[in-house]
């Protein structure tokens, strides 16, 4: 019997030669430059494995797989909001605070009093020289959760210094106040008095609303609290 190249010679001289090649080839440079030659694919895994004997190679370090960490909280959960009632600018207090301008209000007017007006049961009397007076309501975004929310007043207008003479009510996130007198319940005029209120927010937004009953409503300055 005639060997197979010499019979594929006869057929196709050509193939013969490209196959005597590929052998050849093969034969001397080793499997993977062989195939390659001829146009075939080399499994990494057997170009890679190690001679007999030899060390293996080090492993490859895997990298640490990242833990996420918590959630981050809204930046306006962690801040306490304090808004200065009429005010026309922002100011500082005596223990450092920042009170913004007067902002968030519907409706209403401001008003200023003297600069030096004093200002009993209080630290920071300049809160309580300006208020926001006739407003229907004020509102803030919030994200949703627990606040505390203050409400500071005092009676500094001539026409509403007495019992009963400015008589209002109010509503935060629900929680209703009727029937509030600024001068009763500081006992006189110009003297501080604060509301604290414990309201939940689920709507993304804080609302007080404010009805006159005497006078006009006022109010001389807002601070909220996350209890977050």
């Amino acid at each position: 019997m005639k060997n197979p190249l010499q019979l594929m010679g006869q057929i196709c001289p050509l193939a013969a030669t490209a196959v005597s090649t590929v052998v050849f080839t093969m034969a001397m440079t080793g499997c993977r430059s062989g195939l390659s030659q001829a146009g075939m694919a080399v499994h990494p895994a057997a170009v890679a494995a190690p001679a007999p004997g030899a060390p293996a190679a080090p492993a490859t370090p895997s990298k640490p797989i990242p833990v996420p960490g918590p959630p981050a909280m809204h930046p306006e959960a962690t801040k306490i909001i304090r808004i200065d009632a009429g005010a026309a600018s922002s100011h500082t207090d005596a223990a450092g605070h920042v009170w913004l301008a007067d902002q968030g209000f519907s409706g209403g007017q401001t008003a200023a009093r003297p600069h030096d007006l004093p200002i009993a049961n209080t630290a920071d009397p300049e809160i309580y020289r300006t208020e926001h007076f006739g407003m229907r309501s004020f509102s803030w975004k919030l994200p949703n959760g627990r606040y505390i929310v203050k409400l500071f007043f005092a009676e500094t207008y001539d026409q509403a210094a007495g019992p009963g003479k400015r008589v209002f009510s109010f509503d935060v996130n629900g929680a209703g106040f009727m029937g509030f007198d600024v001068y009763a319940l500081a006992r006189g005029r110009d003297r501080a008095v604060t509301q604290t209120v414990y309201v939940d927010v689920t709507n993304g937004e804080l609302t007080i609303t404010f009805t006159p009953q005497v006078q006009q409503p006022e109010i001389n300055g807002i601070e909220i609290v996350s209890q977050r």
